[in-house]
């Protein structure tokens, strides 16, 4: 396995425009990034997930970003690590973020050793939102912005992990608020509840969560679950019955939620990833 340099997003300065009121905080001066985790090229392409990290849409969590690379890898996947920005920019920046890594990893395919149809999209709580936001609203690129631009954006495969789905009573507040502001358009709050904008396009999907998260309901997990189904949308869909919010990859979890990286690995192998 080998990190690359990580890469600007964006190229000059990032488009979109941060809460006024919150233009100093050190948050609004961070450039959104791509770390890619890179294993030998062979002469197959191999997959590569890209990587949301949890955090409120207020930070990025650590222990949801780099060990979850190096997870992959040890599944023999490519992985990339996105740094998408997060309050005091607010939506659709995040959204922008995270399509324009999709972009780039397959701008970046036949360099990388990548399968440009094998691209997915991985987040944690409320980089689980952003990553069921990539998997809703994928494109197949603008022409008039610049040669990335042009690329499709659409992912192949969504792994949500206890992820913030809904903007209405059991969501997240945190997270609604950082990303949408304290009096949100209702008709933005319906656009971002995710699971009024699933579509057949959605790509094959890999949900899990504990039944007794305290900091985003389980309901989030099972709503999207609905939507996918009544689109016919292929999914897996795995509830624990006991774990804290954010545990990662699980490892010093005594309980049974510690194997979804079982289950997802699994399920990587059965979609013909592995």
């Amino acid at each position: 396995m080998s990190i690359t340099n990580s890469l600007n997003l964006w190229p000059g300065k990032a488009p979109g425009s941060v809460v006024a009121e919150h233009a100093g905080d050190e948050r609004a001066l961070e450039v959104p990034l791509l770390k890619p985790f890179l294993l030998d090229k062979r002469a197959t392409p191999r997959p590569l997930v890209i990587i949301l990290p949890g955090g409120g849409y207020g930070g990025r969590a650590g222990h949801e970003a780099d060990p979850i690379a190096q997870w992959l890898n040890g599944l023999g996947l490519h992985a990339a690590v996105c740094h998408y920005r997060v309050f005091p920019w607010r939506h659709p920046v995040p959204l922008h973020d995270a399509q324009r890594a999709v972009r780039l990893v397959r701008a970046n395919a036949a360099e990388w050793g990548v399968d440009p149809d094998r691209i997915g999209i991985l987040g944690f709580s409320a980089g689980g939102h952003l990553a069921c936001s990539v998997a809703n609203f994928g494109d197949d690129g603008d022409t008039n912005g610049d040669t990335v631009a042009a690329i499709s954006s659409r992912v192949n495969a969504l792994i949500a992990c206890y992820p913030v789905v809904t903007m209405g009573t059991v969501t997240h507040g945190g997270s609604r608020t950082n990303l949408l502001g304290p009096e949100p358009d209702p008709a933005l709050l319906h656009k971002m509840s995710l699971e009024n904008t699933v579509t057949p396009q959605n790509p094959p999907s890999f949900i899990w969560h504990s039944a007794d998260d305290q900091a985003v309901p389980v309901e989030n997990a099972l709503i999207y679950a609905t939507a996918l189904r009544r689109a016919a949308v292929p999914f897996s869909l795995h509830i624990y019955p006991h774990a804290p919010h954010g545990i990662g990859l699980g490892r010093d979890f005594p309980g049974t939620a510690r194997e979804w990286t079982l289950a997802c690995a699994t399920w990587l192998h059965e979609i013909e990833w592995r």
